[in-house]
């Protein structure tokens, strides 16, 4: 793999959707690089600091959410000069989101008073009002014909859909949730799934005119969903429970036809591969060098005579384990990670009671893969977009990957970068990797079809 240099960065980065450049906040400025030179081919100056940036799905525009004012200001690449800017007033702004068609933007009030609708086009804008969520609870069609959006009234939720050509509603229903959390299309189009509050064990399945097609609840008492993910193909919906087990439902009738355990301890029989991150002093024979003091002061860093590398280890193996304690909210308990394969044949998950381990299940062999154990609490784990291969992060100085052929660490050579965040581009030949106040970008090679990788590359 070969590394830039550093960059600064203050806030949110993230590649364009054809991965032709790279969005950077700096303090007020928007930075776009460009992903093969890295050059600074447009520099925008905001009012404010930027707080988040999205992308249109064509590329062209980009908008920056400025929370401290509050304000919208989005820019064009091909049109530098075109500027636009969105205020609401006393209203303010908590979220800014596009629309699949890149001409129109988003945006959610403070207190979830409304959401509005801005043309880019003509300027009009349209009104939904008492939107559940900030953030969460709107979900377009994978072919952005139709919106979905989560309200609240009377103490009730409802789903609101909306067309995406005219932002007319096309129709509105209540659902069966105490409190509704988020809702998600089915890849194909055909379902919606909007789950409950942790408070309630609720998956709900509705089609697009209200109709319940099927509910989903595993067990009544104690903490219910903490996450949920459609598998790229549509046929699968995995859910993640505070119960710290992965449920796996077909999208044919609905049923449970997989449940994965995340047990502390792990015995035979398990054909699993677990893999073990340990450090490996550098073996180095220094009799024939002579080196000055300098040098010698300035390589005391601690670290600097260890790799790392992953061994494989016998089970039974047993992980770190943290107990929540039972009085403070939100515990760090249950499957808070959750994310599919490209191909829909495996799904990695973190249970936050073990933070430092990942486990990667076959959906086609039901059974589990792999397992990734790691000296520190797992940051963030992707999957490429092309190939079946997952790389995460720990906040230390290395990536680790895991392939069926096998799972490997690699060293970043950046000084005093710590890797706290990952993101692909859509290609998956560019890895993006973000320090507290730095970035770089990292070009991956190609998977082969058929390859050994090692443990200690």
């Amino acid at each position: 793999m070969e590394f830039t240099e550093a960059y600064k960065q203050t806030g949110p980065c993230c590649f364009s959707p054809n991965a032709r450049y790279v969005a950077v906040a700096v303090d007020y400025r928007l930075m776009i690089r460009d992903t093969l030179s890295f050059k600074v081919v447009q520099l925008f100056s905001c009012l404010d600091k930027i707080s988040y940036i999205e992308w249109a799905l064509d590329s062209e525009y980009i908008l920056c959410g400025l929370y401290k004012r509050p304000m919208i200001q989005a820019w064009s690449l091909t049109q530098p000069e075109w500027t636009c800017k969105i205020d609401e007033g006393p209203a303010g702004i908590a979220y800014a989101r596009w629309s699949p068609d890149s001409r129109h933007i988003l945006t959610t009030s403070e207190f979830q008073l409304r959401l509005t609708v801005w043309s880019l086009v003509n300027t009009a804008c349209v009104h939904v009002q008492w939107p559940k969520h900030g953030s969460k609870g709107v979900s377009f069609t994978k072919d952005g014909k139709f919106a979905a959006i989560c309200t609240r009234r009377d103490c009730k939720d409802y789903i609101n859909l909306l067309s995406c050509h005219s932002w007319e509603i096309m129709g509105v229903f209540a659902v069966d949730t105490l409190d509704m959390t988020d809702i998600q299309w089915s890849p194909d189009d055909s379902a919606i799934v909007i789950w409950d509050s942790p408070l309630e064990y609720k998956v709900l399945i509705y089609s697009p005119d209200g109709r319940c097609l099927f509910k989903y609840q595993a067990y009544e008492s104690g903490l219910g969903v903490k996450s949920v993910s459609w598998s790229p193909c549509g046929q699968f919906l995995a859910v993640g429970s505070y119960d710290q087990m992965l449920r796996v439902l077909n999208h044919l009738t609905w049923k449970t036809f997989a449940e994965f355990m995340h047990l502390s301890t792990v015995r035979a029989p398990c054909c699993a591969a677990v893999f073990k991150e340990v450090d490996e002093p550098l073996q180095l024979d220094m009799s024939g060098l002579c080196l000055d003091d300098d040098f010698m002061r300035g390589s005391d860093a601690p670290g600097r005579h260890f790799k790392v590398r992953y061994e494989v280890m016998e089970v039974p193996i047993t992980f770190p384990f943290q107990k929540p304690p039972a009085d403070k909210p939100n515990p760090k308990q249950g499957i808070g990670l959750l994310s599919w394969s490209n191909d829909s044949q495996y799904i990695c998950t973190r249970n936050d009671s073990m933070p430092t381990a990942l486990w990667i299940w076959d959906i086609r062999h039901l059974e589990l893969a792999a397992i990734l154990v790691q000296k520190d609490p797992i940051r963030a784990a992707a999957w490429d977009p092309i190939s079946t291969r997952l790389v995460l992060c720990t906040g230390s100085s290395h990536l680790y990957m895991w392939t069926p052929s096998g799972a490997y660490c690699v060293s970043n050579p950046l000084p005093q970068f710590s890797i706290t965040d990952l993101k692909w581009n859509s290609d998956g030949s560019c890895l993006l990797l973000k320090d507290k106040e730095s970035f770089c970008c990292a070009a991956v090679p190609l998977l082969p079809e058929s390859s050994d990788y090692s443990s200690d590359e």
